[in-house]
């Protein structure tokens, strides 16, 4: 496969800003590999889904009451369902995702529910993110650092194997996850790994996020996809109960998508859209990380290696 796309030839690439099949894995992975497809159909040859979207973001966290309550039988059963429909890393839906890669010569990036079924950890699930690439490979596997929030009811703490970039057709490829945008360190991380295209993967893309995605391009200098999810109160499992007043509107978006493309001088190449189910495409010019690397680079003349010393321990859970 060749990795260094000729910089005059514009890179297209998609953010499929579609919901999956909440809490339905076989569903979802269908679904996925439809939108998938149609976006390859018209060109894209870099697509990215959004946060856990196999098989959904456990957005019941924030928006149903009495599940944090211990011991509570309705949020156990939501687990075990979420559990159980969780993916293993590596395991059939990957080698999927990954034939899918090959066989239309397209890097995917793609966030999931993982689970793991033997040793230790096997109890537990993780946020992470995925990247296939073009030759058919499961090439990155990045578990979320620290869950935020109310998300450590439900998912374990990540490490530092995944932060890493991917040499690809479409230039170097990495990503991040949601409020792992606001640790330095690990921006640093993917600074050091050379990124032309970062995907940050959010549950909704709001206005703080916004402004972290655009800090993190022009920190970077880099084109950054902010990907962000949808899903509306009907989505909710029913085994918990929204508030009454959510409840009042099924139809109401919970997460609003967002998604946005964003330039490596901190610009919108297309602004933020929300509250609609779409693949939102551009074709990135990839000249523009160098242009912009001569007033800033984090990882070369603006890091002061001789003051600051930078490791990383990578070490699999």
């Amino acid at each position: 496969m060749k990795l260094n796309p000729p910089m005059s030839s514009p890179i297209p690439v998609a953010i499929i800003q579609h919901p999956p099949v909440f809490m339905d894995l076989p569903a979802s992975l269908e679904r996925a590999v439809t939108l998938a497809e149609g976006a390859a159909r018209n060109g894209a040859r870099l697509i990215t889904f959004g946060e856990t979207w196999l098989p959904g973001y456990p957005a019941w966290l924030d928006y149903c009451g009495d599940m944090a309550l211990w011991d509570h039988a309705p949020t156990k059963a939501v687990f075990a369902r979420l559990r159980q429909n969780s993916i293993v890393v590596p395991g059939k839906e990957t080698k999927l995702l990954a034939q899918f890669a090959g066989d239309h010569e397209i890097t995917l990036i793609i966030g999931v529910n993982e689970r793991v079924e033997t040793g230790p950890g096997n109890g537990t699930l993780y946020n992470s993110l995925l990247i296939f690439t073009p030759d058919g490979q499961l090439a990155n596997h990045h578990r979320k650092l620290v869950p935020t929030y109310t998300e450590r009811l439900v998912w374990g703490q990540g490490d530092g194997g995944g932060l890493e970039s991917v040499a690809t057709p479409a230039g170097r490829i990495g990503g991040l996850i949601c409020w792992e945008h606001w640790m330095p360190l690990a921006r640093q991380a993917l600074h050091n790994a050379g990124e032309h295209i970062h995907v940050a993967v959010w549950p909704t893309v709001h206005e703080m996020h916004q402004i972290a995605s655009r800090h993190y391009a022009f920190e970077a200098r880099c084109f950054v996809l902010a990907t962000g999810l949808v899903m509306r109160v009907k989505d909710l499992p029913a085994e918990l109960r929204a508030t009454t007043e959510l409840a009042a509107n099924p139809d109401a978006f919970l997460l609003r998508g967002g998604s946005a493309i964003i330039g490596p001088d901190g610009k919108y190449v297309v602004e933020p859209v929300y509250e609609q189910e779409r693949i939102i495409t551009a074709a990135l010019d990839l000249d523009a990380v160098d242009r912009e690397k001569m007033t800033l680079d984090v990882s070369g003349h603006y890091s002061r290696s001789d003051i600051f010393d930078f490791e990383i321990r990578k070490r699999w859970g």
